[in-house]
């Protein structure tokens, strides 16, 4: 009996000795060090994951409207190595990476910043109100920095594919848009980019919090080792792509050069439906799923070990 209520009492302690014992409490991210600790693991992740989302988006565009061009993950990469070098591979990438870092940024400290409010007076955050949280963060994310820049980054793309590619590089490619589209060339598929990015860090954060409540236990203050970070976001990932990749591919459809195709999401939605079936919502998951995990691992565990050094030379409690 004696060892039930040890298992039982800890869920007590936080309320009444919450006032004598501070240390129990779990520790807030200051959303300042969020934001620059996001911004670098954004940085390098993109770095080291762009080359499969380059063959994700390849395989996307690559409608059975017309001809396919790839028979697959493996031709697409020889492919593109045979026409570009490997260099080819990471075409696109400088319009990725402007966009990378702030978007980590964004998306790690408006998460913070709800976090912070939503917490309980022992400073846990339950999986519900994480969940909550990344949704903010999510659509935070999609409105101020991910869809101009997803837009960019599909076009690139897309021009390569092309006979006569008309963008020199990113700068130019950016003024081409803005001057032939207006400022709304860089918002296309804006209704798809929320709800893709607010379901995807909502089912991210969801999970993340999930997992480390279930390992801290009691203690909320319990360091976690980067290793299990890393398993832990490679979880959430997972449960990401395969929770929204038809809005992936619909977002991709909607950005792409022949974006004018279709009127809206839903039209876009339907479009693929009746021309290509279901199957095509799917298209570039098994790409899309090695990406995520890996992306979403790096970028957790990068955070982590960014914010526990920030919280050492920058004090701001």
């Amino acid at each position: 009996m004696s060892g039930e209520t040890k298992f039982v009492s800890p869920f007590h302690r936080p309320h009444c000795l919450s006032a004598a014992a501070p240390a129990g409490k779990a520790k807030l991210t200051h959303p300042g060090k969020a934001i620059l600790a996001g911004g670098i693991a954004g940085g390098i992740e993109i770095c080291i994951t762009f080359p499969t989302e380059y063959v994700k988006t390849q395989l996307q565009l690559d409608e059975k409207a017309n001809p396919p061009r790839y028979k697959g993950i493996v031709d697409c990469v020889k492919q593109t190595v045979q026409s570009h070098g490997v260099k080819g591979l990471y075409r696109g990438l400088s319009s990725l990476l402007y966009g990378s870092i702030p978007k980590a940024a964004v998306r790690f400290g408006v998460f913070e910043f709800l976090s912070n409010k939503m917490r309980d007076e022992a400073g846990k955050l339950d999986s519900t109100r994480g969940l909550i949280c990344g949704l903010g963060a999510g659509v935070a994310e999609a409105v101020v920095v991910v869809c101009p820049m997803e837009t960019i980054k599909v076009k690139f793309i897309h021009d390569q594919t092309s006979a006569n590619p008309k963008y020199r590089g990113f700068f130019h490619g950016v003024r081409e848009i803005v001057r032939t589209q207006g400022l709304k060339g860089t918002y296309q598929g804006l209704t798809a980019t929320v709800l893709k990015q607010g379901s995807n860090q909502a089912i991210r954060f969801f999970v993340m919090t999930s997992l480390r409540n279930w390992y801290k236990g009691d203690n909320p203050n319990k360091s976690i080792n980067p290793l299990v970070t890393g398993v832990f976001g490679a979880i959430a990932g997972a449960a990401s792509v395969f929770g929204n990749t038809p809005l992936d591919v619909i977002k991709t459809r909607m950005q792409g050069l022949e974006a004018h195709k279709y009127k809206n999401t839903v039209d876009c939605a339907m479009k693929i439906m009746r021309h290509e079936g279901p199957a095509a919502f799917y298209k570039g998951t098994i790409p899309r799923l090695g990406r995520v995990c890996l992306d979403v691992a790096i970028v957790f565990v990068i955070y982590e070990e960014v914010v526990k050094v920030l919280n050492m030379v920058w004090k701001t409690d």
